[in-house]
């Protein structure tokens, strides 16, 4: 098998191209793993394969393009990187799923993008830029969610609140929101006539990392309010 390697990438030295491989497997391997670990779709042997693909087109642009020489076609190396790069947007677009208001896999997808340059670049023989970029891609995934626990970001929900017609006005229950430590940024209104009364959807803005106490905090404040007969979070 050896051999025949050699023979069909004569251009390029049989222990580099093995080498080549066996780094985009290990590298894509490692990185699966701690998407499998965390129970992704894309895990080890979807990023395993992706690192590997590339460097094979990668490695084989590079053979094409010395092989050509002096002759009159001279192929673009480029062209089969292109290629790869516009299919990984496809199968990352797979793994990309929304759940109600939460989108979930844009990192997998990122993680696959990735590997495959990862993959491009080890195959073209830049090992020291393909290591560095290997660690950084680590300090992403292992280091940053921690980061990301301190830092208070915005999120957006959605509370339906059912008031009787002579219950409390819309300021009230903006105010009522507001006391709860959230903010109202839309309202849309359905309106029940046979039963006289109405439904309040609000759009709001909270803190992530405060949502248990929010909720208990919402539905004490709405509950306090003149004629509520229903609170839903969605």
């Amino acid at each position: 098998m050896l051999v025949v390697l050699a023979e069909a990438l004569p251009t390029i030295p049989m222990k580099e191209v093995l080498f080549r491989l066996a780094m985009a497997g290990l590298l894509g391997a490692i990185i699966g793993y701690e998407r499998s670990s965390h129970g992704r779709a894309a895990g080890l042997r979807t990023t395993m394969l992706a690192c590997l693909a590339a460097c094979v087109a990668s490695v084989l642009s590079e053979h094409l393009f010395h092989e050509a020489g002096n002759s009159v076609w001279r192929p673009d190396p480029a062209r089969l990187a292109q290629g790869i790069l516009a299919g990984m947007g496809f199968l990352g677009a797979g793994v990309v799923l929304r759940e109600g208001k939460t989108v979930r896999g844009v990192t997998t997808a990122a993680v696959l993008w990735f590997v495959s340059v990862l993959g491009l670049t080890i195959g073209s023989g830049h090992y020291v830029l393909a290591l560095a970029a290997w660690c950084m891609a680590m300090i992403c995934l292992l280091v940053m969610p921690m980061v990301e626990r301190f830092i208070a970001a915005d999120w957006y929900g959605a509370v339906s609140v059912t008031v009787s017609d002579q219950g409390a006005t819309d300021q009230q229950i903006r105010a009522a929101v507001a006391a709860a430590g959230a903010t109202v940024k839309e309202i849309a209104y359905d309106i029940d006539l046979p039963n006289q009364s109405r439904t309040l959807r609000l759009a709001i803005k909270y803190k992530r990392s405060d949502l248990i106490e929010l909720a208990e905090r919402l539905r004490h404040e709405l509950a306090r309010q003149p004629g509520v007969t229903r609170v839903q979070w969605h």
